[in-house]
């Protein structure tokens, strides 16, 4: 790496980690504004508060690394031009792409780890969040694990009403299956009072049900005390998953979760695109890089004020797309994957246009 890259790299990571802390102290000052009051009715402690804005910050360096980066290389970059840096760089014969060459290594870099942090770090936290949010602030306050109700498989229906998790056990549970030739006719039906899973035999086991066979107009009526039943497709880590919130979940679960849901027949359209979502919102630190550092380049009036002007109004047209295409996407009008990609399409095409017309 030549001295003029250490350079570049050096103004450029530490704007962005200085622009990172900016943002992290605007949100967390305007989120305890909001919660203030929830804070104090509930008597929350200030070690359960630091702990709650803890878990907050990583899902604010998500949303705001991008921002970020457009700001850091529209700051750096635009200083260079206004200071006549930029001009002696590229009098001594070094063209714009040579100069662009560190900031879109480093942004790929802030993209990949971006990836990593969006994809493990942040769904884990926003967990811990959320149980805050649940046992102390009373946000969102009905109950986990009740009134559960999920498709094993194209032709059977499970229902529980609540799921013990320390002890691996259902209660109230209904396993309904339909005709496969026709999937408005129910073919049996078994109500229990619970269902335990075994971890030996890899197993249900239901307790105190009946279970109900039809046929035409005959219907067959069997009571039981304790039945197995080793024709279900899921296990309780599953029942665990069904209950999470996208945004909770990691890449990999994610990846098993809009699976689970095609080979169950349900429709995995808003999964998919939080899953190809992760991957196109960690790329945009490189995209924003292609937009911003042709226009940082021409000399212009305005100093940091402009240059936070346009990394706002890029962030409020990049965010806009986003929600516009998924508007579209969880309609079904658009491709999950088209959905997701839409802005960066398009950001990128612009990015790519103003770079060709601006002079190297």
């Amino acid at each position: 790496m030549k001295l003029i890259d250490r350079y570049f790299i050096k103004q450029f990571v530490q704007t962005l980690l200085f622009a990172l802390a900016a943002f992290l102290v605007v949100f967390v000052i305007i989120d305890m504004m909001e919660n203030l009051d929830d804070f104090i009715d509930q008597n929350v402690t200030v070690r359960m508060i630091l702990e709650y804005y803890l878990y907050f910050i990583p899902e604010i360096v998500r949303l705001m690394l991008p921002v970020a980066t457009l700001l850091a290389c529209l700051f750096t970059v635009g200083r260079m031009a206004n200071q006549n840096e930029l001009t002696a760089i590229k009098s001594s014969g070094v063209s714009l792409y040579r100069i662009m060459a560190p900031y879109v290594v480093a942004g790929f870099i802030i993209s990949l780890l971006s990836l990593l942090f969006a994809g493990y770090v942040v769904p884990l936290a926003n967990k811990n969040k959320v149980t805050i949010e649940q046992k102390y602030m009373k946000k969102d306050i009905a109950v986990t694990g009740t009134n559960i109700f999920f498709q094993d498989s194209r032709t059977r229906i499970i229902e529980i009403y609540y799921y013990d998790q320390r002890n691996m056990q259902a209660n109230q549970i209904s396993i309904q299956d339909f005709n496969k030739d026709d999937l408005t006719k129910m073919t049996a039906r078994t109500d229990a009072v619970r269902m335990q899973y075994d971890t030996l035999k890899h197993v249900w086991n239901i307790y105190d049900g009946v279970k109900r066979s039809f046929s035409g107009d005959y219907e067959k009526l069997e009571m039981f005390t304790s039945l197995i039943v080793n024709n279900l497709h899921f296990m309780p880590i599953d029942i665990i998953a069904k209950q999470q919130k996208p945004e909770e979940m990691t890449l990999t679960e994610l990846d098993k979760f809009y699976k689970n849901q095609e080979r169950t027949g349900n429709d995995p359209t808003r999964t998919l695109i939080e899953y190809h979502s992760r991957y196109s919102f960690a790329l945009a630190s490189v995209i924003v890089i292609f937009l911003g550092l042709p226009l940082a380049s021409i000399k212009k009036r305005g100093g940091l004020a402009l240059q936070f002007g346009i990394s706002l109004l890029f962030t409020f047209l990049y965010l806009g797309f986003m929600k516009i295409s998924e508007a579209f996407g969880k309609n079904g009008i658009l491709d999950p994957l088209i959905t997701a990609w839409f802005a960066n399409f398009v950001f990128f095409s612009a990015a790519l246009i103003n770079l060709f017309r601006t002079q190297k």
